[in-house]
């Protein structure tokens, strides 16, 4: 051993575990199956890096040519660029130096909302800004530099698996919104951002570099995404859909406004026909909507009856449903699914979340972890927001604990100078913590892989009901304390007696 060891006397994997923590390390990722895998993976949301972290991680790179090398992955791993003059070369360089761009997994695509004409009449607060913005816009649309560059930098990702479109909205773009919300700017067309052109032109400049480059891309977010958009991708770009879709196995979409949602959603039918009969290796899918106005549509005018062998998440958010629509989808996923996620689903007059409950239960064998967060019936949820005023997607009666984060209400990513990661769902990162069948009990991800341990009884030990008509569910609304009781109740099953 050296007299005088030094940081360079250490062999790579242990300067790895000195780089982990400090970032963690980047080839980690959440099991599909896991219950915070929706939260974390798809729909965490960039925002600023702690400072001494990015500023540590860069000095390590700084400090020799073996350093710099170690820790690329912990740079690099993850991208996030904005649509703009300089997020765009900013990723022309990483994807120009292959040793760099061949670490990438994941690519976080930040768009603005695109500026339309007549900002220049805007007085408050400096119409240069936007005007500069605008500018900006134009010149790379003309251009089509975000094409080019897309398409260069998708090709040279080669190990991307990932790939998120989100709404970015900086300090200046907040400020014009609230204005536009304040006065009568809308109606008089003086100035206005647009957020569904701007994910049209995004997903469909985004899926064609996909599809031209070959990327091996297999997972798909699209967190804030504009229903308007899903129509004229239909019309747009009919042939490339299946062919992307087919590649996939994982699919987040959650839809974020509410004009005219029903009647889109449904001309938009086809579209996910084509799209989920085409994913036939789907493992993971999430479809939802606003909290404020769930979709009064069928379940299966979106999945249209479609059986996915391998998946092993499902969920939706924002639903008005009938209990046996709930039970004939998860029916059909009995034998490979492993988590459910009911947000914001309200269920119509007729049906109960006991029968509901009742069949998770009994048939869903393979169930580690379920999430009923604001689950209600349809007419309290009415009855709720007829006597409320506009609020986010928070609970109405503030019965949510402060630690339970979910979409947040307009889902913008504030911008920033830095591109990297943000906070999660800590709901679901914790789980179900009182139940021993959960997939946090032992802190360990489980796989449909992993061997089952031997049946044991567990009733005397629960202290839920013993059957569905003690879970107290009158059918009229349903209670904070009641759903998380209900939660452990459907895995909190007699390994022993449900067998």
């Amino acid at each position: 051993m050296p007299s005088n060891p030094n940081l360079q006397t250490l062999s790579n994997e242990l300067l790895k575990d000195v780089l982990d923590f400090i970032d963690a390390d980047p080839d980690r990722s959440i099991n599909i199956d896991r219950r915070a895998y929706l939260s974390v993976e798809s729909f965490r949301l960039p925002s600023p890096p702690v400072p001494s972290r990015a500023h540590d991680v860069g000095n390590f790179r700084l400090t020799c040519r073996r350093f710099a090398e170690i820790g690329i992955p912990y740079q690099f791993s993850k991208v996030a660029t904005r649509f703009s003059h300089h997020g765009l070369e900013r990723l022309d360089k990483i994807c120009s130096q292959r040793h760099l761009a061949k670490h990438t997994r994941k690519f976080s695509y930040l768009v603005p909302y695109f500026y339309v004409e007549g900002c220049r009449h805007y007085n408050r607060p400096d119409p240069s800004v936007f005007l500069s913005k605008a500018e900006d816009q134009r010149r790379i649309l003309q251009t089509a530099k975000d094409t080019r560059i897309l398409r260069k930098a998708m090709a040279a990702f080669v190990s991307l698996q990932h790939v998120q479109i989100l709404r970015l909205q900086d300090e200046a773009d907040r400020m014009l919104l609230e204005a536009l919300q304040e006065s009568d700017l809308q109606q008089t067309s003086m100035v206005d951002l647009k957020w569904t052109p701007a994910c049209i032109h995004a997903t469909t400049t985004i899926a064609q570099a996909l599809l031209d480059t070959r990327s091996p891309f297999s997972r798909f977010s699209g967190p804030m995404m504009n229903s308007q958009s899903a129509l004229v991708i239909k019309d747009r770009i009919p042939q490339i859909v299946p062919l992307l879709a087919a590649r996939l196995t994982c699919l987040e979409l959650h839809f974020d406004d509410t004009e005219a949602l029903e009647e889109r959603m449904r001309e938009a039918s086809r579209l996910f026909r084509t799209v989920f009969t085409a994913a036939q290796n789907l493992q993971a899918v999430h479809v939802g909507f606003p909290s404020r106005a769930p979709l009064d549509l069928g379940l299966e005018e979106i999945f249209h009856s479609i059986h996915w062998e391998k998946l092993r998440a499902f969920g939706i958010q924002a639903w008005r449903l009938s209990a046996d629509e709930i039970i004939r989808l998860a029916r059909r996923h009995s034998s490979t699914l492993r988590g459910l996620r009911l947000r914001d689903v309200q269920l119509r007059d007729g049906s109960m979340w006991k029968d509901v409950l009742t069949m998770l239960r009994s048939e869903m064998e393979q169930l580690d972890w379920v999430s009923l967060r604001r689950i209600d019936y349809s007419k309290h949820f009415d009855e709720l927001w007829a006597d409320s005023m506009e609020v986010g997607d928070g609970s109405l009666d503030g019965s949510e604990s402060d630690d339970e984060d979910d979409f947040p209400a307009h889902f913008s990513v504030r911008g920033s100078d830095n591109d990297s990661e943000g906070d999660y769902d800590s709901e679901d990162m914790h789980s179900i913590a009182d139940t021993d069948h959960g997939p946090d009990a032992n802190e360990i991800a489980l796989s449909p892989n992993t061997t089952a341990s031997l049946p044991f009884c567990t009733c005397s030990r629960s202290s839920d009901p013993a059957s569905a008509d003690d879970l107290g569910d009158n059918g009229i609304s349903v209670l904070y304390q009641q759903r998380k009781m209900w939660e452990r109740w459907v895995i909190g099953r007699c390994q022993e007696h449900s067998s």
